[in-house]
């Protein structure tokens, strides 16, 4: 907004540019117009002044001309006819004998930005790139495609796009790299500049002579090109060696980034081009930059969804600062869980609980959220930092850690017990609605246990007119309703009570409804009740697998060196904002990479002289036999996640064991196949050599038990693909589990290649159904369960002969 008074000081102004006395006095003259540009800068309206510095650019005072061309580029659009009086002086100064005077008189003639003006620009332009000077040639360049930016729909000479091109071999480094950014501009609609052979090696060999931001729009552009043989191709990373591990961060990202995308089809030198970064990536978590290390910890975190023990030795340059912001905290945090092992988990642990005080209460609950996922593996140590946080009975701790106990107990059942001791006088100390959420689904799904827990119920139930929170009042309703099915003399009273007032006062229509939907299954019966709020739960023997599996590198290459890290949200599996863990809903990622599959023919049988490879050899002889079917590819896309796992798993399980291998009505597409492997290493093997040992051939291990823990299960699942002649790809899902009870009393066929089979139509031809007992080899034998759908039989074999291929080269591995 103009200061009130600039009318007077423009008039003052005029008058002194129009002093014939000021005019001559050179020192007195430039001061005018530097008064001219404060006021302008400070908000003043000085475009009436316009035609009085059209005047004074008429000088041999560098300085003056470069404080008169600011002026006249801010108001040039406001007086487009008067701009037309500076074109000559500015076409005179093009042709000045000092370079500088020239090279500022191309950049302010392009800088007016007026198509009226167009006309009288390109001469000078085309001039200015065969110029002696390299200052000129640097602006000429940039000046074509802000040229092309004033009037995008003309077209451009094609002589200046060739002469533009030759330019990319100027001697001048910053002219080559304003030649490419000028070319990106005007061939946008082409797809930018053109990059061959001897481009790219021109670029490349030119590389270190430009400055840092050169060299990664070098690097950005060189994407684009595809190496024409495997020799080439090491011949450009040979050249790209020293720019992996630069001094200067955005060299290195921009490098890196080139360097996954020429080896998409060579994963082991992208995995070595990881390894070389470590460095320079930890530099840049330790720079003076808070915005530097923000990036470089998003980035790290990108590259542990790949390699997640690249940082492992170097956990302690994520530990937290004291006086570092808490986004930055909060990132490294997230690190420090990726990184979590046997080694260090007590050291982790120990510095995440200095970090669960912290003054900033976000930062707090934080810390106490990744002390609840590392609990997924070692939930003894956690649950007892936990437990001892509650004691210090502060609100926004208490709460963080109610609603962490709340999801550990959702995927590792085996912790409720501890849980529920713990929960003895929470409420007290909650207030926010969150907390109270989870500590109501709590004494829900666990009210037996807990002794006092109707007379917490009662608590909130007497306040419900006062509680401002509808999904408290929710999450109530449903917790009395399940206390009621395992308590009813306690809880009825109170059942009565907070339906007769959800029903008849209550304004919100979400907990009117549930409230009437309750009221109703009631009248159908407590059975009927005790179905739909009682269903079945995960089982407690199992432990879900911490951190993510590793992924290929292909799937996160091409948003490496953008904004896509920092745009990434927090890599928790679940939300600390949401509610009952019944409610949280799983987003499968859509894409698919077919070059991270791996055929069937690729995998290759090892201890011929076991039954489970006799199997395997029969399996591939029936494959072989066919010509019509292209050879297997296993995927991980679209994922599963352990709630879609189980909603598929558990119905299956339940019909095998009520029906046998009865044919159910509604199934029809669903095969099961049973079988036993002789491997007795396998269940003593560590989690991370089984989850890896999948992950090679696109099998995602979902939940496990731990090592030397009996009965030892495994589940897992991939997609298989195959594209038969003429037909489009077909697709199956299959769901596995590995069994291993440590006893003689496994089954297994009359004779090598036999399996049971449930599903909707026939069963597989030559399968028997006797079964006898394995004797005392029996308890070295693991069992595999297998269920597919849809039935793809051929399928279901090769992936079996891989499984099992696996397991013999784990349990060898392990002898």
């Amino acid at each position: 907004m103009p200061y009130l008074g600039s009318e007077d000081t423009v008039r003052e102004l005029r008058r002194a540019l129009s002093n014939p006395s000021v005019q001559s006095d050179q020192l007195r003259y430039r001061n005018i117009i530097l008064k001219v540009i404060r006021a302008m800068s400070q908000g003043v309206d000085v475009s009436g002044l316009f035609s009085e510095m059209v005047k004074a650019c008429a000088t041999v005072d560098i300085v003056q001309k470069k404080l008169v061309y600011v002026f006249l580029c801010s108001y040039a659009a406001l007086n487009p006819e008067l701009s037309l009086l500076v074109i000559n002086t500015l076409r005179k100064d093009c042709q000045d004998p000092n370079p500088m005077v020239r090279s500022l008189a191309l950049r302010n003639m392009t800088n007016l930005r007026l198509p009226s003006l167009v006309e009288y620009v390109e001469q000078p332009l085309t001039a200015g790139l065969r110029d002696r000077a390299a200052c000129v040639r640097r602006v000429a360049v940039l000046g074509w495609a802000k040229l092309h930016n004033l009037q995008p729909n003309s077209d451009i000479d094609a002589a200046v796009v060739n002469e533009l091109y030759g330019l990319l071999r100027d001697p001048d480094p910053v002219v080559m790299v304003n030649c490419l950014r000028a070319l990106e501009e005007i061939l946008k609609e082409e797809g930018g500049v053109a990059i061959n052979k001897p481009i790219t090696h021109h670029l490349l060999n030119r590389l270190k002579e430009t400055d840092v931001w050169g060299q990664c729009e070098v690097l950005r552009i060189l994407q684009r090109y595809r190496p024409q043989s495997e020799d080439e191709l090491f011949d450009i990373l040979s050249l790209l060696d020293a720019s992996l591990v630069s001094p200067h961060p955005p060299v290195m990202a921009a490098t890196l980034s080139l360097f996954l995308s020429l080896c998409s089809s060579m994963p082991a030198v992208g995995l070595a081009a990881l390894e070389r970064v470590r460095g320079p990536l930890l530099a840049a978590c330790g720079s003076t930059s808070r915005e530097l290390r923000f990036t470089a910890l998003c980035h790290i975190q990108l590259l542990l969804r790949s390699l997640p023990g690249l940082m492992g030795a170097h956990y302690k340059r994520f530990f937290c600062g004291y006086a570092e912001p808490a986004y930055i905290k909060q990132r490294k945090m997230q690190v420090l869980v990726e990184l979590v092992n046997d080694e260090n988990v007590a050291m982790l642990l120990d510095e995440l609980k200095g970090y669960c005080t912290d003054v900033n209460t976000d930062t707090a609950q934080a810390a106490i959220s990744a002390i609840g996922r590392i609990g997924r593996s070692y939930s003894d140590r956690c649950l007892e930092i936990l437990t001892g946080l509650l004691g210090l009975k502060q609100e926004h701790i208490t709460s963080a850690v109610v609603q962490t106990m709340r999801d550990l107990v959702w995927v590792c059942p085996q912790c409720s017990s501890t849980v529920c001791l713990a929960l003895e006088g929470c409420e007290e100390t909650l207030q926010d609605s969150q907390g109270r959420q989870a500590l109501l689904w709590l004494l829900g799904v666990y009210g037996e246990r807990v002794s006092s827990a109707p007379y917490t119920l009662e608590v909130f139930i007497d306040g419900v007119r006062s509680e401002g929170s509808p999904g408290v009042k929710m999450e109530l309703l449903t917790t009395t309703m399940r206390l009621f099915l395992c308590r009813p003399a306690e809880t009825q009273d109170m059942l009565g009570r907070l339906l007769q007032y959800c029903i008849e006062e209550e304004t919100d229509m979400c907990v009117r409804d549930q409230a009437l939907l309750y009221y109703r299954l009631l009248h159908c019966g407590i059975e009927e009740t005790r179905k739909v709020l009682q269903g079945r739960r995960s089982d407690p023997s199992l432990g879900v697998l911490i951190g993510r599996p590793a992924e290929p590198i292909s799937q996160w290459a091409c948003s490496f060196n953008t904004m896509e890290p920092l745009r990434q949200g927090a890599v928790e599996t679940e939300s600390a904002s949401r509610g009952s863990p019944e409610h949280v809903t799983f987003d499968p990622k859509a894409n698919t990479d077919l070059s991270d599959t791996l055929t069937c023919s690729q995998v290759e049988n090892v201890h011929s002289g076991s039954d489970g490879a006799n199997r395997c050899a029969d399996f591939s002889a029936d494959i072989l036999a066919s010509s019509v079917v292209v050879p297997l590819s296993l995927s991980l896309s679209p994922a599963l996640g352990p709630e879609q796992f189980e909603r598929l798993w558990l119905p299956r399980q339940v019909l095998h064991a009520e029906q046998g291998a009865e044919k159910k009505e509604g199934e029809e597409g669903y095969v099961c196949l049973e079988e036993c492997v002789q491997c007795p290493a396998i269940p003593h093997c560590s989690p991370q050599s089984l989850q890896a040992a999948m992950q090679l051939v696109n099998i995602q291990t979902l939940a496990f038990t731990p090592p030397h823990t009996l009965p030892w299960r495994v589940y897992l699942y991939t997609h298989t693909r195959r594209a038969r002649s003429g037909d489009t790809p077909h697709s199956t899902l299959i769901l596995g589990e590995l069994l291993y009870t440590g006893k003689a009393d496994m089954k297994k066929g009359m004779a090598d290649g036999a399996v049971a089979v449930e599903e909707g139509e026939e069963a597989s031809a030559g399968g028997p159904s006797g079964r006898e007992s394995l004797g005392e080899d029996g308890e070295k034998e693991v069992k595999v369960t297998l269920k597919q759908q849809p039935r793809d039989d051929k399928a279901l074999k090769e992936f079996f002969s891989i499984l099992t291929t696996i397991l013999h080269t784990l349990s060898s591995d392990r002898n």
